[in-house]
């Protein structure tokens, strides 16, 4: 009984962790439009496309979580000790007058996207979105180095960073 407990807890642990860490995006991810600043409609593939061979974080956040507007001092910060990073903000916001007003009110430099549908809808699912703020990094070459980081993985957040140099 010993050796099946610990066979299925081997099995979950590695199931998750492989669920965690993805290297790519997922098709329907690429293939789904998000709101830009100017009122247009990009694939998400295009927004990668535009910052391809550059490192980016990409963070999804929203104008009335406040564990992402908690996290805006650290992103800030990110963004100081990495100038050299391209930064792609996706807000789960409902409607484009919170979402901008939210970018205004932070200060958040870098580009701007909505998601169509909310934190639930097909991007959200897409990327399989739990909470927010989510980050996630590319490197250079386009490959996914971390899919999974929160507002208290700065630190790991940090050291990818510094480590893609």
């Amino acid at each position: 009984m010993k050796k099946v407990l610990v066979y299925l807890t081997l099995l979950f642990s590695a199931t998750s962790c492989m669920n965690a860490q993805k290297s790519d995006f997922s098709k329907e991810a690429l293939a789904e439009n998000l709101l830009a600043y100017d009122g247009s409609q990009v694939a998400f593939t295009d927004i990668l496309k535009k910052h391809q061979g550059k490192t980016i974080v990409i963070e999804c956040w929203a104008s009335w979580c406040s564990d992402c507007v908690k996290a805006m001092p650290k992103v800030k910060a990110l963004q100081a000790n990495h100038p050299n990073v391209d930064y792609v903000f996706v807000s789960m916001d409902k409607t484009a007058d919170k979402w901008k007003l939210g970018i205004e009110k932070h200060g958040l430099k870098g580009d701007h996207y909505m998601a169509n549908d909310g934190m639930k809808g097909a991007f959200g699912t897409a990327i399989n979105l739990d909470w927010i703020p989510r980050y996630i990094i590319v490197d250079k070459t386009g490959k996914i180095v971390v899919y999974r980081a929160i507002e208290t993985d700065f630190e790991t957040i940090n050291s990818t960073l510094n480590s893609l140099k």
